[in-house]
Formats: structure tokens, sequence, C-alpha cells
């Protein structure tokens, strides 16, 4: 599949990697945001998982066709960015109240609850962004043997600190809120605190690991 940049709007374009979901990628858009950032046309760019938008000012037809023109420049020879980021343990209860799909997770994946715990914890997770709500990180590095989907129809309501699954990415809600994601455990460590200089506890590459503190059956 060959890259290219998706119009969605007078004002903005957006550009998505292809499956599967890599690191290489994600870095790719790191060094690719550095550069279109420069663009005296563009307001803003969003990173997501493997993808990104570029919010520009309103141009003609002509002057949006050659500032697609010059994004597409950009992807004959895209350098990778890597960022030397920070590495945190959180601690996490798993199971029980704290984890209330744990069980029927390992259930249906044919793996005892232990198994599924050793092999989320054992994995050094990539933050590829942060998205849906102020610090919540989008991981990279999920065992295959992990991936599963959300919820069919999500939970009104998920408790701060809940450790997920949703599809192949693994991720720690920072508040209370809706969400779909299949909850493994809970953690007390704050992932947003504006009362510090840097108030997210994660930025794109950082590293973390999950350390169980109990698992709960």
């Amino acid at each position: 599949m060959e890259l290219q940049w998706q119009l969605c709007s007078e004002t903005n374009l957006a550009l998505f990697f292809p499956k599967p979901t890599t690191l290489e990628k994600q870095q790719k858009c790191w060094a690719l945001s550095d550069s279109i950032q420069k663009m005296p046309e563009v307001i803003e760019v969003v990173i997501g998982m493997n993808t990104l938008s570029v919010f520009i000012v309103p141009l003609t037809w002509a002057e949006l066709t050659t500032f697609k023109d010059k994004l597409s420049d950009l992807l004959n020879d895209i350098p990778s960015k890597t960022i030397q980021g920070k590495h945190i343990e959180i601690p996490v209860h798993y199971g029980g109240k704290y984890g209330p799909d744990l069980v029927a997770m390992a259930n249906d994946l044919n793996l005892s609850v232990e198994a599924i715990v050793e092999l989320h914890t054992k994995a050094t997770y990539t933050v590829y962004f942060i998205g849906f709500q102020p610090g919540f990180p989008y991981l990279g590095g999920l065992s295959e043997s992990l991936y599963f989907p959300r919820h069919a129809v999500p939970r009104t309501q998920v408790p701060a600190g809940s450790v997920g699954i949703g599809g192949e990415q693994t991720g720690v809600y920072p508040f209370e809120s809706p969400g779909g994601w299949q909850l493994l455990g809970q953690t007390d460590t704050a992932l947003f605190d504006l009362t510090k200089t840097s108030p997210t506890l994660l930025n794109a590459g950082d590293t973390l690991t999950f350390k169980a503190i109990d698992i709960h059956q």
C-alpha cells in the first residue's frame, strides 16, 4: 500500500500508515510532525496511533493542491525520530473488583489469570501518543497473545486508574469516564496532576512496565 495524504476538509489532511501498528511507523510520524509544523500554512499537527492529522489555514483549491504536493514530497524518504524518554513502573492490582474483565478474558483466550498477568507485566511498553483524556497513554508493545476486542457496549463508568486492553493496545484511564476497554486491574498512580510543572506523568517516547501488586480471582 502506497502512503498517500487524504484530504478530509478544506483545512485538514490526514495520513494513515498501513497495519500492523509498529514503533518504527510511529517514529516516522514523530519525524514527519517535526517537519510539517515548520510550514507556514500549518496551524497544528495531531499525532495518533501510526497516523497524522494536519490542520491548516484556509487555502484556495490551487493553494491546497500545492500544499498537498509539498506534504507528499515528504513521504519519499521519511526519517525516523527516536525519543529518549523516561521509564516508569506502574504498580497494578489485577482482577477482582479492580479488573472485572480479567477472568472472562482469560477464559476466552484459554489462558490462566496468572498467564494473562505475566504476559501483561513482562513487556516494556512505549508511549506512542497521549489522547482521549489528559494523560491517557496509547501504548505499543502489547503481546499479540493478549489482543482482545473492546466491549461491544462500552461501560458508562470506568474508574480512574483502570488498566485495560482494547484491541492491540493497552493503557490506563487517568480519570473516571465511559470506556469500552477490557479492564484487567487498577493502579493508584496518578497519570495527571495539575499541581506539577508537567501535569502528565507520561509523554510520547516514554516507556513503562506494569508490576503486579496482587492478583484477585
